[in-house]
């Protein structure tokens, strides 16, 4: 009988330590692998393992020790009968099954010690500690003989959970209630939190001393990362301001709160100036650096209440709420200008760095988030345009714009490839003998359906949208062989001048198509011209400054256009590889009548002499202009006083007209 008592626990603690095989395994790679769902499972059987190896153990003992016992006092009976002693061989089985018994705790208690991070308590029914490894020890601070017999609850468990703990662990026993799996935070001898993933399990919980163990899992690590992928969803992680997503919730509250209480909520969206450039020319780390120090200061723009947040590159955005008036919002507006008036340090050096500012009211501009933030970025996008550290106001009238130009750029998309684009010419003549020397080539679109869009309108629709480079190839072809078929008829006598946005010039291959479409003409650099705004050239890279020296020297005329209305600073002209200067019309049309003007004008004019620069007025329209141009001297004369742009066609039964000889104006 006894043998079939071992074999049976025999058989128990081998499914006891396939069991805590398959456990360890499971906490192994649950966790690391991210397998979370085997988790609950995997503590179970740990649990189970634990609770397995004290029943099993107990069971086992006494069934071993009770065998022993029954053989000592059956060999004591037979030599009782005989007159004989018993054996000190018989005597020691006693202590042989107890020395086995020992063994096999100790083999239980290392296989529980070795789960590496998995602690493990066993209590009996008054919560009383009987079972602490080691584990337990490094997660909580108790050695095992310190917890040894101690309450649960007066050891790991918060003050605020002891009472709930208690009527838990009494349910299960009286009720059969278990308690969940779950994630709770517990307590260390210190008094620290010790964030856990916990499994219970109930042993004998039918009989007079059940047995409940525990299996907890720090989750420190986890918790730990867990805080960091918020942290990284949340924030960004450049400046540690909040990202969009949390600036857009955030924005909803107080737009809730702004319209119980009947308050302006205003939201400003601030765009760096030229940050591409700075980032080029310092490099990332630099530009890093400057948008943590514009971080920086906008910060020191907030209120208390106030919200600030990154957008991307170059893009910050502010919310303001609890404004009385719309008005409120100016100061903070002037806040944010003045900050930056001062100069940035980079690399040892001052920089000074602006931006442009776009603001939205709620609620004149906007019911939710989401509308206030992309009105506010429309009224950014419209101050970029005007000038550098602006701000604009968000109105309808800008909504209404900014969607009549982007169907604008969708219509212009198919405007080359339905053949709506057309070059016109206006020529410039001597101002003193009305000779055609040049002809400006200028873009023209006529829609098919609807009539003419003016150049104003379309030409920086086509930049912001990049339609620009297409357009300027288009361009450049189109002059390129137009100027060949008036050379082919003998009409090739005037030289035609392209402008070039610095857009264009940007584009590594304007001037490789340039010369493609030259030498596909078979053009010479006098047969072609080239218009630049000041301010294009002052901004332009020194690779693309060498690229029209290279021109400038086989020949290529290289003109200023609108000179007088960009940067205007004259030290600049000595530098760049121009032929002429180009006076902006704004100063002809005001200089008869203004002295100002009049003396702007002029100065011009003999500048550009004495750089030896051939110079050109434009928008001559009337005989007033015409005289005041003649006697500051300039060389040419464009504007509707004489020719008004034509198209390609009447600008070639003007030229067919003039192969006799040119007409003279009498002066």
């Amino acid at each position: 009988m006894y043998k079939r008592q071992r074999s049976r626990s025999s058989l128990l603690l081998s499914l006891v330590l396939l069991l805590a095989l398959l456990g360890a395994v499971l906490l192994l790679i649950g966790p690391a692998s991210g397998v979370w769902l085997l988790m609950p499972l995997s503590l179970w059987l740990a649990a189970a393992m634990a609770g397995g190896w004290w029943l099993g153990w107990r069971r086992q003992y006494l069934a071993d020790h009770h065998e022993a016992r029954a053989m000592v006092a059956e060999a004591a009976t037979a030599h009782a009968g005989l007159g004989q002693a018993v054996s000190d061989g018989e005597l020691s089985a006693l202590a042989l099954a107890e020395q086995r018994h020992n063994e096999s705790e100790l083999r239980f208690r290392a296989l529980l010690e070795s789960l590496p991070k998995v602690a493990v308590q066993g209590y009996d029914s008054r919560r009383r500690v009987i079972y602490w490894n080691a584990a337990s020890t490094k997660l909580y601070g108790y050695l095992a003989e310190e917890a040894q017999g101690q309450l649960l609850e007066d050891l790991i468990i918060p003050d605020f959970m002891r009472d709930d703990m208690v009527a838990a662990h009494h349910a299960w026993i009286e009720k059969g209630i278990e308690i969940p799996a779950a994630e709770i935070e517990l307590k260390s001898k210190t008094g620290m939190p010790v964030a856990v993933f916990s499994q219970h399990l109930m042993l004998a919980e039918h009989s007079d001393d059940p047995l409940m163990f525990c299996v907890d899992v720090d989750l420190s690590e986890q918790k730990e990362a867990r805080r960091e992928l918020e942290y990284v969803t949340r924030y960004d992680a450049l400046t540690q301001l909040p990202n969009r997503h949390t600036f857009e919730r955030e924005l909803e509250e107080f737009i809730v709160t702004a319209e119980r209480h009947g308050e302006y909520l205003a939201v400003l969206f601030v765009d760096l100036d030229r940050f591409a450039e700075i980032n080029d020319a310092k490099g990332y780390e630099q530009g890093d650096l400057l948008l943590s120090m514009v971080a920086k200061r906008l910060r020191y723009c907030q209120r208390g209440s106030d919200l600030l947040s990154r957008f991307g590159s170059d893009e910050f955005v502010l919310a303001f709420p609890h404004l009385r008036e719309g008005n409120d919002v100016l100061q903070l507006v002037e806040k944010v200008l003045d900050s930056f008036t001062r100069p940035f340090l980079l690399d040892g050096r001052e920089v000074h760095v602006t931006a442009s500012l776009g603001v939205s009211l709620f609620p004149d501009n906007g019911a939710n988030a989401r509308e206030l933030i992309h009105n506010a970025d429309a009224a950014k996008n419209r101050a970029k345009l005007s000038a550098p550290n602006r701000c604009w106001f968000f109105n309808q009238k800008i909504h209404d714009e900014l969607l009549h130009q982007h169907r604008l750029a969708e219509r212009l998309q198919l405007a080359l490839a339905d053949n709506e684009l057309a070059l016109h010419y206006q020529p410039q003549v001597s101002a003193m003998s009305g000779r055609i020397e040049n002809l400006e080539a200028l873009l023209r679109w006529f829609p098919k359906e609807g009539g003419a869009i003016s150049p104003a309108e379309f030409i920086p629709v086509a930049e912001r949208s990049q339609l620009i480079h297409r357009i300027g190839e288009w361009v450049i072809r189109e002059a390129c062989r137009q100027q060949a078929e008036w050379k082919r008829r003998g009409l090739g006598g005037a030289r035609v001048d392209i402008n070039l946005s610095g857009k264009q010039l940007a584009m590594a291959n304007t001037f490789k198509h340039l010369e493609a479409c030259m030498a596909e003409f078979d053009l010479t650099p006098q047969d072609i011209g080239i218009e630049l705004t000041e301010n294009v050239l002052i901004e332009a890279e020194e690779h693309i400054l060498n690229t029209l020296r290279g021109l400038y020297h086989r020949g290529m005329k290289i003109a200023i256009d609108d000179f007088g209305t960009g940067y205007s600073s004259l030290s600049y002209l000595k530098l760049f590889p121009v032929t002429s200067l180009k006076i902006d019309r704004s100063f002809v049309r005001d200089a008869p009548k203004d002295p100002s003007d009049r003396a702007i004008m002029a100065a011009a004019v003999f500048i550009g002499h004495r750089l030896g620069l051939e110079v050109i007025a434009e928008g001559v329209e009337n005989e007033e202009q015409l005289e005041l141009v003649r006697e500051m001297k300039c060389d040419l004369v464009q504007g509707y006083y004489f020719f008004k742009p034509m198209s390609a066609a009447d600008t070639t039964r003007l030229l067919t007209g003039l192969v006799g000889g040119q007409p003279r104006i009498v002066s």
